[in-house]
């Protein structure tokens, strides 16, 4: 049996089997090994996993290739717990390494012998591989009923080949999931397994286009997401969290900033069965727990978390979705009944029916959100507006998600800015502040754009400062860039949450020229470019009737 230990293992914790609908950061830990995780080693790792996807869709192989990597985890984070027993050292003198209990202890999966790695990779040349994969996923399923109906059992479909499934399987042993030490080394490697998990995420929403944005929110946006809100500690909520990303870059802040894991708790729901089943693995194989709900739901028809009224909200709900369930009577229309044909207000007022008196929600939504007065929309902005729930705005440029290229803005909500002496925030009551990050932001490659650390820093830092009531710099309207606005200042505009309006034109420094000396020289100058352009086309000229060319 058994037996109480002094703290338990973090590196393969179990999750409740609850629900939710959108995200994945693929930001790095900063404690990666060098030996194993050096920059480019999962671009290495996707290209050959990729070239082992012959005609097969992204969309189809992602399960493929992330319920393997999960299975590899769960199966050397295991290895890792028994070596502990089978030494029988301090705590584990007596233990028996093959009582599942042992491992349920520590938090650690309990795999059985036909689930382990170590078999599964002596048997990865045979024809009959895809049926022994389904079977180790039956057998981890059924002696780990919070992994229930989680995991993906088509590995002996006819379609997928085997040969290739074998050579994945011999790839995917390469990675070290977990470390056979306690301390650094194990959560360099549970670091690992989440990088090369996050990255093969971004990459198969890279692959699927628009259909991977339906579970994918880039990691810069998530991140700007929850430093902005700075969840140390309470409950944070995601009605709306595909595979999980708002959770996990909450997790990896309260770390970075000293803080305790445990101190958060979180609750999600996804509507989507099969996403939903991304969110749950990719939090178990970090240790972190959440309630999701009994099953996947639409949180406008079941709301599973009632009663919930959570410190964060985050979250990424589906842009101007015109298919969604809509009950007339919803205790949520606080502040307006929204539109059939459009979901934005529903999400939130979702969000701010489900905030604690102090509470705090960040979210996305499309730019049309901020001025659009279409079917009530305008009115039910007013509304929250008149409520002084808006504590934030902020325009972020384009191209940074993978499943449309419209802009995009992010939302703060607070149910109250009053000064609070505990938090170190100042009264920030009738006012709002506004910034255009529509400028920032680095392009990756040809459509896609990222926000930088110094991006992120800006924006954050911004915000901070703004709403601290002692900041260590002080807080300055930049124009261009950020403008705190009054209550009276957005009636005027119309009720108009677009940061543009407010934050004016970015200040043209003065180089201190009068302009009846600049004028001359500028245009002394573009007469100079003019002649120089025609004495090269000259030139050109020359040369091409040298060749024989032309007149």
């Amino acid at each position: 049996m058994a037996r109480p230990r002094g703290s338990a293992a973090q590196s393969a914790g179990e999750v409740s089997t609850n629900s939710a609908s959108r995200t994945t950061s693929t930001r790095s830990g900063n404690g990666a090994a060098k030996s194993s995780a050096t920059i480019g080693f999962e671009a290495k790792l996707w290209l050959t996993a990729d070239k082992l996807r012959n005609n097969m869709d992204a969309a189809e192989y992602k399960h493929v290739v992330l319920g393997l990597i999960f299975l590899k985890y769960i199966s050397d984070s295991f290895e890792v717990h028994r070596a502990k027993l089978l030494a029988g050292l301090g705590d584990y003198a007596g233990a028996n390494p093959e009582d599942a209990d042992e491992y349920r202890a520590e938090n650690v999966f309990w795999v059985p012998q036909a689930a382990r790695w170590s078999h599964l990779q002596a048997s990865a040349k045979l024809p009959s591989i895809g049926k022994l994969v389904d079977d180790a996923m039956v057998a981890i399923e059924r002696d780990n009923p919070r992994l229930k109906g989680v995991l993906p059992k088509d590995y002996a479909r006819p379609a997928l080949d085997k040969q290739r499934l074998g050579e994945l399987i011999d790839l995917i042993a390469t990675i070290e999931l977990a470390a056979a030490t306690e301390g650094e080394q194990t959560h360099r490697s549970v670091d690992l397994l989440g990088r090369v998990y996050e990255y093969f995420l971004t990459r198969f929403a890279s692959a699927e286009g628009k259909n991977g944005g339906q579970f994918y929110t880039p990691s810069c946006v998530v991140r700007c997401l929850v430093e902005m809100l700075a969840p140390y500690k309470g409950r944070i909520y995601d009605p709306a969290c595909g595979s999980g990303g708002m959770f996990v870059q909450s997790e990896k802040f309260v770390e970075s900033h000293g803080g305790k894991v445990g101190a958060i708790s979180i609750y999600g729901q996804e509507s989507n069965a099969t996403t939903r089943r991304l969110a749950i693995m990719n939090l178990a194989i970090r240790g972190i727990e959440a309630d999701f709900g009994e099953a996947q739901e639409d949180s406008f028809k079941r709301d599973l978390h009632p009663d919930l009224r959570a410190d964060f909200v985050l979250a990424n709900p589906p842009f101007n979705d015109s298919d969604w369930h809509r009950r007339d009577d919803d205790v949520r229309w606080q502040y307006g009944v929204p539109p059939k044909g459009n979901a934005n207000f529903a999400w939130v007022q979702h969000f701010i029916y489900h905030l604690a008196p102090q509470g705090m929600a960040g979210f996305v939504l499309a730019n049309g959100s901020m001025s659009s007065n279409q079917s009530g929309e305008g009115d039910i902005r007013r509304a929250i507006i008149e409520a002084d729930l808006v504590d934030c705005m902020v325009a972020l440029p384009g191209q940074l998600f993978y499943s449309t290229q419209i802009p995009v803005c992010l939302w703060f909500i607070s149910k109250n800015k009053q000064a609070d002496g505990k938090r170190g925030l100042r009264d920030r009551r009738g006012h709002t502040l506004f910034i255009d990050a529509r400028k920032l932001g680095t392009l990756t490659d040809r459509v896609h754009r990222e926000l930088t650390e110094d991006d992120l820093h800006k924006i954050t830092g911004t915000y901070h400062a703004w709403r601290a009531a002692k900041p260590a710099t002080p807080y300055q309207d930049l124009p261009g860039f950020c403008k705190s606005a009054s209550a009276a200042d957005i009636a005027a505009h119309g009720h108009v949450l677009t940061p543009g309006r407010y934050v004016g034109a970015e200040a043209v420094e003065d180089e201190g020229e009068p302009f009846d000396e600049k004028m001359p020289r500028l245009v002394a100058e573009l007469e100079a470019l003019f002649a120089e352009s025609a004495a090269l086309e000259e030139t050109i000229r020359g040369n091409w009737r040298e060749m024989g060319h032309g007149r």
